[in-house]
């Protein structure tokens, strides 16, 4: 029986030890299973961030091909055009003067000295004798023919002769303001500007004493211009005739042009140091973008440097490859981006010359948000 029991639990033990390799085994397997989900996982991670890297979904832009134009941006004034201090040339007690603000035209009324109008007449030159019968001929005679021509009084072709056509012609002017038919002008009856006064700034008024020279008032154009001051090393880009864009208060732009440039003046900066300057007038394409303001503060960009048929891509775009090269992130038509390297060139207009054999017009480049 004893022997029965040795034989029988003989084979028990291998049993036992089979149980515990087969325990063994579905640990190492699942084990192994886990070990396999991880890698699984890790996979399918790296899978996404793939599909993510070659689907790039962020702000891009393009390689554009075209001409790319730097500037210069100046501080401007915008006001009034061509300021000037009205005299009279006539001696008495001052008893009439325009509103300020006021603008008067071709053939009114600006002032009065002894109840004696003088008139604002069109032209260039300033009247420096009287119109009277006799006078020797002269270019200010055929001024004041095409005034009266233009007011509807002389039907000739205006000369440099005055003779009774232009006599009657006064006669009818007179006669139409309700004046005394004299058919002459004293000197300081007419006053003689390029256009329509803005009367600005009253110096004399009603009842005051005044003789030849004395001052009236202040006056503009009716037209608005921006006054910039260029420093020398910008002289090169003060040439009549280029186009600038003047940037208004509130940050609206509009188009202007060089109409005027000056002779260096010294002048002083916002610390009292000496500088020189290069006075230039710039005239508005469209006034009546600046209609609103009377006087105001400006940035002037004047072009300063060209460059035809060249690529470009938004500043934005550019990456640090090292610290001493630069380039973009090009989107690649699978949707993955690769860098590539640039030599960069002029800076304009929030864009920026790029160069390099692998850059093309039409990629799409990352613009990242800053």
């Amino acid at each position: 029986m004893a022997a029965t029991e040795e034989s029988g639990a003989a084979p028990g033990r291998p049993r036992r030890r089979r149980r515990r390799a087969v325990v063994g085994l579905i640990a190492v397997a699942a084990a192994a299973a886990g070990a396999g989900f991880g890698i699984h996982a890790f996979a399918s991670s790296a899978n996404q961030q793939d599909d993510t890297a070659k689907n790039f979904q962020g702000d891009t832009d393009e390689v554009v091909l075209g001409d790319l134009e730097g500037s210069t941006t100046a501080a401007g004034t915008l006001r009034f055009s061509d300021p000037r201090t009205i005299q009279t040339a006539l001696a008495g007690v001052v008893t009439s003067l325009p509103k300020a603000g006021s603008v008067v035209s071709q053939g009114e009324r600006l002032y009065a000295v002894d109840d004696a109008p003088v008139f604002l007449l069109r032209g260039k030159l300033p009247a420096w004798r009287d119109y009277v019968s006799g006078m020797s001929d002269g270019p200010d005679v055929r001024q004041l023919e095409e005034n009266l021509r233009e007011l509807g009084h002389f039907d000739a072709e205006p000369d440099e002769d005055f003779d009774w056509t232009t006599t009657e012609a006064i006669m009818d002017w007179q006669e139409a303001g309700d004046l005394r038919r004299t058919g002459e002008l004293v000197l300081g009856s007419v006053l003689f500007a390029r256009g329509d006064l803005r009367i600005g700034t009253l110096t004399a008024s009603i009842g005051s004493q005044a003789g030849p020279g004395a001052e009236l008032f202040e006056t503009t154009g009716t037209g608005q211009v921006v006054s910039v001051d260029l420093g020398l090393d910008d002289q090169q880009l003060a040439v009549i005739g280029n186009p600038v864009t003047v940037r208004l208060p509130g940050g609206k732009e509009t188009a202007g042009t060089i109409t005027s440039v000056g002779t260096p003046t010294e002048t002083e900066d916002s610390t009292g140091q000496a500088k020189t300057v290069i006075p230039v007038v710039v005239s508005l394409d469209s006034p009546k973008e600046a209609a609103a303001f009377q006087e105001a503060t400006v940035s002037v960009d004047i072009p300063s440097e060209r460059r035809k048929d060249v690529l470009s891509v938004p500043v934005g775009a550019l990456v640090a490859i090292t610290p001493q090269q630069f380039g973009i992130e090009v989107v690649d038509p699978d949707g993955s981006t690769h860098q590539v390297p640039v030599t960069t060139g002029l800076f304009a207009g929030g864009r920026v010359e790029v160069s390099g054999d692998d850059v093309e017009a039409g990629q799409r480049v990352v613009v990242p948000q800053r």
